[in-house]
């Protein structure tokens, strides 16, 4: 009778009674959970606090343009003369657009060509090799590129222009090559993530090897390959030393590839340290300022929309 009385007791005791150490480590596990969800939330908030104040800042000091000169005059105006408050940025704008393109053109087809022979026709031990090579570009410094274009693309390119080779073009290829291993990592996990089924299926239909690439694959992929494309398209767009050192910097309207020319970033690097910050000059460079973050922005909201878009397919 003894021994039931005391095995009913054992059951009706709590956890905490019959496991007091297990119940402390629970209670400290619950308050370092507690602690680190805080840490994290205060995180994201201090994150998103400090974007948030760099855009609202670059943003007002840069509206304060509009009080000198006028909208219209600023977005499509040519002439860029701040001694004669003339602040013309249509040349600055249309230049980082036709920069950002050309080196998208130029890196887009060899960035996929090498990601679809390193995911499906290299053996893994080349694989092994070039991926790492392809990787060690994006730790190169951008002056290095820009000091390599300056000493070697520009010189090749002087000889048909007349002894000059500046301009949008020297500055487009060594961007190409910086953006190039954005390009070429994601688009290649992005084709390495595909069901084998797809590539199954297509060869048992009768399809070539080259058919199941370029019909198959690459369609399925496409979502990754635009989110590589558009990731690059940034780092084109943000890049400041490397084409700063080859495009020329004259502020005008190119008429050619090899024309002297400035686009945005350099427009600001060139000329921030001439200015006094409230002046019409410096608020026009921080409008400048403004106007890349917005572009930026553009392109985060496109990778979302196309990443939502592969999720619902």
């Amino acid at each position: 009778m003894n021994t039931i009385a005391e095995k009913f007791t054992d059951t009706n005791k709590t956890e905490k009674e019959r496991n007091p150490k297990n119940n402390r480590w629970t209670g400290y596990q619950n308050q370092l959970d507690r602690l680190m969800r805080f840490v994290f939330v205060a995180s994201a908030v201090t994150v998103t606090l400090i974007i948030f104040s760099i855009i609202a800042f670059v943003g007002v000091q840069g509206v304060k343009t509009f009080a000198d000169i006028t909208p219209f005059h600023f977005f499509f105006g040519l002439d860029w003369t701040p001694s004669q408050n003339q602040f013309g940025a249509f040349s600055f704008i249309f230049s980082t657009l036709l920069l950002t393109g050309l080196s998208v053109i130029f890196a887009v087809p060899l960035a996929l060509s090498g990601a679809v022979f390193m995911a499906k026709i290299a053996p893994k031990w080349v694989r092994e090799i070039m991926r790492p090579a392809t990787d060690l570009f994006v730790g190169i410094p951008s002056v290095v590129y820009g000091l390599i274009g300056l000493t070697v693309i520009v010189p090749w390119l002087a000889q048909f222009n007349e002894g000059f080779g500046y301009g949008i073009l020297p500055a487009a290829i060594i961007l190409a090559v910086m953006i190039l291993p954005t390009i070429l990592a994601i688009s290649e996990d992005a084709i390495r993530a595909l069901p084998g089924r797809l590539e199954e299926a297509s060869l048992a239909l009768g399809a070539t090897r080259w058919q199941t690439i370029w019909r198959v694959l690459i369609p399925a992929c496409r979502p990754g390959i635009i989110t590589g494309i558009i990731l690059g398209m940034g780092r084109a767009i943000g890049e400041t030393m490397a084409v700063f050192m080859v495009i020329g910097n004259s502020p005008q309207m190119p008429k050619s590839l090899l024309d002297s020319a400035t686009v945005l970033t350099t427009a600001i690097v060139k000329d921030m340290g001439n200015t006094h910050f409230g002046s019409t000059w410096n608020n026009a460079l921080f409008l400048m300022a403004l106007l890349l973050l917005l572009i930026s922005l553009s392109l985060i909201i496109v990778i979302r929309f196309v990443a939502k878009r592969s999720e619902l397919k």
